[in-house]
């Protein structure tokens, strides 16, 4: 158990590919949902568990990630990890920020999910509270595949009873999806193959070595990472609003 991280690394430098046409004008982490950006979900959750200072990496139509900090991240110690020079995917962006990144571990945020938290169950207050140095290299939010909303996938993960993580062997439904939250130790985020590659490097190292946990979340969670997902997670927020009964996506 750890305090609460008081740094944050926001994934926000993708092109969003996946969510054309919506992303022709805009950067994905500024599509909105129930009329709230992603970035701005994010940013709230982070708010409220009380983090302070936030790395956010930008790269396609930057100037509009720049501008809705601007004005909506006031309130945080804001450095933004310019990418606009090369696309660096997630593992070359988080190698491109570390510098920037004051707390060890940090929180490490995609900025293309949406999640609700169980009551008096914060999900960042878990993380932390349930990080072992001494076990950890690296700590996964992840949700049963049957309860990741809008996912289209068979699940990311196997979890064994000490909580560690694994995907090895052939391709096969898995019972854990990632939920693009996660805790990361800053040394974990060393000795790059190149300057553009996947966190999923960085995973690998952490699998390897029997450190790479899960942490299951106790609220909803939807993947916002498609244009069909939007109404569907609207719609399935209404309706846990409505019954205080989760949909499925």
């Amino acid at each position: 158990m750890i305090a609460l991280p008081q740094s944050a690394m926001v994934m926000a430098a993708g092109k969003g590919t996946r969510m054309m046409p919506l992303t022709i004008d805009r950067p994905k982490p500024l599509i909105e949902v129930a009329g709230v950006s992603l970035l701005g979900h994010v940013l709230g959750h982070l708010r409220n568990a009380g983090v302070g200072q936030i790395i956010v990496n930008a790269h396609y139509r930057a100037k509009q990630v720049e501008d809705h900090l601007a004005a909506h991240a006031c309130d945080f110690d804001v450095r933004l990890s310019d990418e606009r020079d090369l696309l660096r995917d997630t593992g070359g962006g988080l190698v491109k920020a570390l510098p920037l990144i004051d707390a060890d571990p940090f929180f490490c945020i995609n900025a293309d999910n949406w999640w609700t938290d169980a009551p008096d169950s914060d999900a960042l207050h878990r993380l932390a509270a349930a990080w072992d140095a001494a076990r950890m290299d690296v700590l996964m939010l992840v949700i049963e595949t049957a309860r990741a909303g809008n996912s289209k996938g068979q699940g990311d993960f196997d979890m064994d009873g000490d909580g560690c993580l694994s995907r090895g062997g052939p391709a096969r439904p898995r019972p854990y999806v990632w939920t693009g939250i996660q805790l990361i130790a800053k040394h974990l985020v060393c000795d790059p193959p190149e300057d553009v590659f996947s966190t999923n490097v960085f995973w690998d190292r952490a699998i390897a070595r029997g450190r790479c946990h899960g942490l299951v979340h106790q609220g909803d969670w939807w993947d916002v990472g498609y244009p069909d997902a939007i109404a569907l997670t609207e719609a399935a927020l209404d309706y846990t609003a409505g019954v205080g009964v989760r949909a499925d996506g």
